[in-house]
């Protein structure tokens, strides 16, 4: 089970396996984690200045902002495992 890498966009790679939630970010209780991991310099923003579409959350309590739909980012983590079963 090597490492498997899912693109966020815009060249930005994430590790699939330490993926706990991929979420869109318009509630309030995201918002918080959003603002609490930026006060924990915990924030790690791929979003290059564009609209944060997916909030990623990992198991090391990092959270990623990403400018891909929260829908796409998912699908490409399912296509990755789908290929690596095969």
């Amino acid at each position: 089970m090597g490492l498997q890498l899912i693109n966020i966009g815009f060249g930005n790679v994430v590790s699939a396996n330490r993926v706990i939630s991929i979420v869109s970010p318009e509630s309030a209780p995201i918002k918080r984690i959003i603002t609490v991991a930026r006060d924990n310099n915990k924030l790690v923003d791929a979003t290059y200045g564009r609209r944060t579409r997916a909030v990623i959350i990992a198991d090391s309590d990092h959270v990623i902002l990403s400018a891909v739909q929260p829908e796409t980012v998912g699908q490409r983590v399912l296509s990755h495992d789908e290929m690596t079963d095969e």
